[in-house]
């Protein structure tokens, strides 16, 4: 359309009303996708689906850039898969718990084992919880603490990682919003560049560390601290896979053969000296996780872990179980073309233009992706929707663009971090053997202190685009802390 108009903006609502009413993204999508095919296709109903499949969906799975990203993500998914079935992620906590001594230790193992899990946000709870929960029970650590814990080490240390299934899916969607907006940049450097500006991830992977320093809690995580001091909680069946002749080398070694792969790959191409095309990366992780898992496998069958027949089935059920992830790209990319035939990134960022200063953009963006992910329970629902509307925007306002991505993806984040019918919140509560509920409950007011200084930080770093505000908001939240340290004390003493 020569001349976008509101009416350009109907299939994103569409898309947004729909997900947030059936609580499923892939729903809303999928009708997003309709709804805008029904507006540029001149067909008859007899061959409107025909047409949508042949000229729209179609010709997104046949691109070359998307179908690399396919492939990728059937590698990672396999890769993932054999870790968790291998037993080596608990092998690999149980050595790290025992130098724990005391609570603090305690709370500090289990977050450096969630780091070091970072290959899989859904994997991490189920993962690390088990391994760790009886020594918390022991220590008299409650079970919402352990799980509070378990979500600040999943997803929001995905998300700083450009080389996972995090990474490459992002990557993917600002590439798409890149060539819709005929940004020429590289994907990869846009993601990388945006790393110290996603203040959510920074600011929840940070608060373990500083509760744990400053021996303090509050809210309803307090009460439940308070009731495992006086009763701590019972043992329940761990949900983790374990095998009694896994050892920590099967995480370590597969991770190692991973890292080794792709930098002797990619260093053919020049890395780190020149810049790597984004089809040659994408192809050298590719091959860095085959062969990963090829390690894998050879050391699980030589340990006798697992035979190869168990072991190459649950390898294509890893490679299987990334479907729906790539059916939400490719309604998300038919999306994007739709609403660019439509013109939509073009009308909003004349709305932008004209209605929104620049340094606020950030802070807009992070709240409405906030409320999107809190409404759905789905951070990668929001990043497909808010990014192609956030990059033309930025554009549009000259807003500094590293920025407007981290807050797309901080908000996207935060509003997942702090929902309750979100995928990490139900297994950060079953890995750590307490409801989905209770850790709800106990975690909205950290999440809700994390969301509201990184907010405040967006508004700064829309402002005065410092490179350092992630440095600054955290900062700002100890601070934070200590202060509310400080007043319980003397509300406690008086």
């Amino acid at each position: 359309m020569p001349d976008p108009s509101f009416t350009s903006l109907i299939p994103v609502f569409v898309t947004l009303i729909v997900a947030l009413t059936v609580r499923n993204v892939l729903v809303g999508l999928f009708s997003g996708v309709f709804v805008g095919v029904a507006m540029v296709a001149d067909t008859s109903m007899l061959l409107f689906v025909p047409t949508l499949v042949r000229h729209h969906i179609v010709p997104e799975v046949a691109d070359t850039y998307n179908a690399s990203v396919l492939v990728l993500l059937v590698f990672i998914g396999g890769f993932v898969k054999l870790i968790e079935f291998s037993g080596g992620g608990t092998a690999f906590a149980a050595v790290a718990a025992r130098w724990v001594a005391g609570k603090a230790r305690a709370q500090l193992a289990s977050w450096a084992g969630g780091i070091m899990i970072f290959f899989s946000d859904l994997g991490t709870p189920l993962i690390v919880g088990p391994v760790f929960q009886p020594l918390t029970d022991r220590l008299h650590i409650s079970r919402q603490k352990l799980a509070f814990i378990l979500d600040s080490t999943s997803s929001p240390v995905a998300i700083l990682i450009p080389f996972i299934g995090w990474g490459v899916f992002i990557m993917s969607v600002i590439a798409d919003a890149f060539s819709a907006a005929d940004i020429e940049m590289s994907e990869w450097d846009a993601f990388v560049s945006a790393i110290p500006f996603q203040l959510y991830a920074w600011l929840a992977i940070a608060m373990v560390p500083a509760l744990t320093l400053l021996k303090f809690d509050y809210g309803s995580m307090a009460v439940a601290e308070r009731n495992a001091a006086m009763n701590p909680p019972s043992e329940i069946e761990s949900p983790a896979v374990e095998h009694s002749n896994a050892k920590p080398i099967l995480v370590w070694l597969p991770l190692l053969v991973l890292g080794l792969t792709l930098f002797a790959t990619l260093n053919h191409y020049g890395f780190p000296f020149e810049q790597v095309a984004g089809s040659d990366f994408r192809a050298g992780l590719s091959a860095a996780y085959f062969l990963a898992a090829v390690v894998l496998v050879v050391l699980m069958v030589s340990m006798r872990v697992q035979g190869l027949l168990s072991t190459f089935g649950r390898y294509i059920d890893g490679m299987t179980g990334m479907m729906p992830i790539a059916a939400t790209l490719v309604l998300a990319w038919t999306l994007g073309s739709v609403s660019e035939t439509l013109g939509t990134g073009a009308y909003v960022a004349e709305l932008a233009r004209n209605g929104l200063p620049s340094g606020l953009l950030p802070a807009v963006a992070f709240l409405l992706a906030a409320i999107i992910s809190f409404a759905t329970g789905s951070s990668w629902g929001t990043i497909i929707i808010m990014m192609p509307l956030a990059i033309p925007a930025a554009i549009a306002t000259g807003a500094p663009l590293p920025i407007v991505i981290g807050a797309v993806l901080s908000g996207g984040l935060f509003g997942d971090h702090s929902s309750p019918i979100s995928e990490t919140t139900i297994l950060s509560a079953t890995g750590a053997g307490t409801t989905p509920l209770e850790h709800f409950r106990t975690q909205l007011p950290y999440a809700v202190t994390n969301g509201a200084i990184a907010f405040f930080g967006f508004i700064v770093a829309g402002l005065t685009q410092i490179d350092w505000i992630f440095l600054l908001v955290v900062t700002t939240q100890f601070a934070t802390l200590w202060l509310l340290r400080s007043r319980q004390s003397k509300v406690d003493s008086a």
